[in-house]
């Protein structure tokens, strides 16, 4: 079987400690996983996170990913990248942390579009440290996007991608992702929400096993209202709506981006009337679900030849460090990737 690389994140952040306390709470979740980083930090993680009176969490060095899956439960396998620096000093936004969270992505990237690897679970990086290492890449989903299209030898906007943020109870998928709400607003064309709709039924037609009942959000209040707030929904989103359903899809809107999510959500009280909810802008599509429960919620790449997820939460550097941080999202989002993959 082909193992699961977990990247380090940010070593200045909460990453390294939930990576740790995933590994020690949720054994079984993490069998045939490992953590690419630098060994110092993950072993300072499960310093940090040690309860009075009980051992602390063994971390083994690991040479090879396949090693992952001899390496007992409640230990933490480590890939030593080198060049990596040590430990950061928590909640400090620095160069260094930042190239370290960029190395492990790229290193993990490369190794599932080669096969070695299954997938990748990303933990939090800092996009300020980011953009001081010299990354010039605004986040994880157009780092992976560049290595991605690299791979396969084509031109970025050959390798369209797009975030969905999921959790059990709601999905949402985001037209434009890290970008002012400006540009997001000059994102909205016909074009942008038609390929949006076609990489979200794509995605969601493999892990449903049917095709996704989509409901695309409108972007003006109650979806335009008929053009008295906006003609966004008139020029741009329905015609591309019209489009999708012309290729097949099963959508539905543009409907009021106030109300939609609450149709969309599912409870053991109440199913949702759509799969997934496709969302205009970054915010639009994750308030509502971080809402429900940061814990809950998973973010996943979709376009990439490549499993990758990731918790939906950042950095937390105000509390890096005391050992508080939740490993929830960390290990939905590794249930997720071994579903994916």
């Amino acid at each position: 079987m082909t193992p699961f690389a977990i990247t380090q994140g940010d070593p200045a952040g909460i990453g390294p400690e939930t990576i740790a306390k995933a590994f020690r709470d949720a054994p079984s979740e993490l069998r045939g996983f490992f953590a690419v980083g630098d060994l110092a930090t993950l072993r300072r993680a499960a310093h940090c996170i040690a309860r009075p009176g009980a051992p602390e969490l063994p971390v083994a060095l690991i040479t090879d990913p396949a090693e992952a899956w001899a390496v007992p439960p409640r230990c933490l396998p480590v890939l030593q990248l080198p060049g990596l620096p040590g430990p950061q000093p928590f909640g400090q936004v620095r160069a260094e942390a930042g190239r370290a969270a960029a190395d492990c992505v790229v290193w993990a990237a490369r190794a599932a579009l080669r096969g070695e690897i299954a997938g990748l679970v990303t933990a939090p990086l800092h996009k300020e440290a980011l953009h001081l290492a010299g990354v010039h890449y605004p986040g994880h989903t157009e780092l992976l996007q560049a290595e991605a299209a690299a791979h396969r030898g084509v031109a970025l906007a050959d390798m369209p991608v797009r975030m969905m943020l999921a959790s059990d109870e709601l999905r949402t998928v985001l037209v434009s992702i890290h970008v002012s709400l400006r540009a997001a607003l000059e994102a909205v064309t016909c074009e942008n929400v038609l390929q949006t709709l076609q990489i979200t039924h794509a995605a969601l037609q493999r892990s449903l096993g049917r095709a996704p009942r989509i409901a695309v959000a409108g972007l003006n209040p109650h979806a335009g209202e008929g053009g008295l707030f906006g003609r966004e929904e008139i020029e741009h989103i329905a015609p591309a709506v019209a489009a999708a359903r012309a290729q097949g899809l099963h959508v539905t809107g543009p409907l009021a981006p106030d109300t939609v999510f609450m149709r969309a959500r599912h409870t053991s009280a109440r199913p949702g009337e759509f799969d997934v909810v496709l969302a205009m802008y970054h915010d639009q599509g994750l308030i509502p679900v971080k809402y429900l429960g940061v814990d809950k919620g998973v973010n996943v790449t979709l376009g990439l030849p490549l499993v990758r997820t990731s918790p939906d939460h950042g950095t937390a550097f105000d509390i890096a460090g005391q050992g508080v941080a939740d490993a929830s999202s960390l290990i939905e989002a590794v249930r997720m990737a071994r579903e994916l993959a």
